[in-house]
């Protein structure tokens, strides 16, 4: 596991304001900008910043613990300078959101392995599934306090 903030050491990371958890989502993922959308809608005390992977700090995040570009085939959670990837990050997120959502911690019952395969299974199919936006989702007139870019 990184250090905490290991990326404010990283010369090609660039600053950004990290008071508050963020999401690294892929912003060309049809699934992955409604998660973004529904994270925006039901976390109204905006505890968290939404952060497209294909912009240029998303990228160097990615870059920076080692995650392949551009598959982006994980979400990123940096909460408290540190990463959760996949199914750690997801229920991280997820018990943040209020009902019905904050009952994710139960999968955390599931051997990570198992909860990883099948986050893995969609992560890697989520395109063909989903869709493909051929414009990067960003924020919305109102929201741009709520998106790092």
């Amino acid at each position: 596991m990184p250090t905490p903030y290991s990326y404010r050491t990283d010369p090609d990371v660039p600053f950004f304001p990290d008071d508050k958890p963020i999401i690294i989502f892929d912003g060309h993922c049809v699934l992955c900008s409604r998660f973004a959308r529904m994270v925006l809608r039901r976390d109204k005390a905006g505890r968290f910043r939404l952060l497209p992977a294909q912009s240029p700090l998303g990228e160097a995040l990615y870059r920076h613990y080692g995650l392949p570009t551009p598959q982006y085939e994980t979400n990123i959670l940096i909460e408290d300078g540190l990463p959760f990837f996949k199914s750690d990050g997801s229920i991280r997120m997820f018990r943040r959101l209020g009902f019905p959502w904050s009952l994710a911690p139960v999968f955390r019952l599931l051997p990570r392995p198992i909860r990883d395969a099948a986050y893995g299974l969609v992560a890697r199919n989520r395109l063909r599934w989903f869709g493909r936006r051929e414009a990067c989702y960003l924020a919305e007139p109102g929201q741009e306090d709520r998106f790092l870019s």
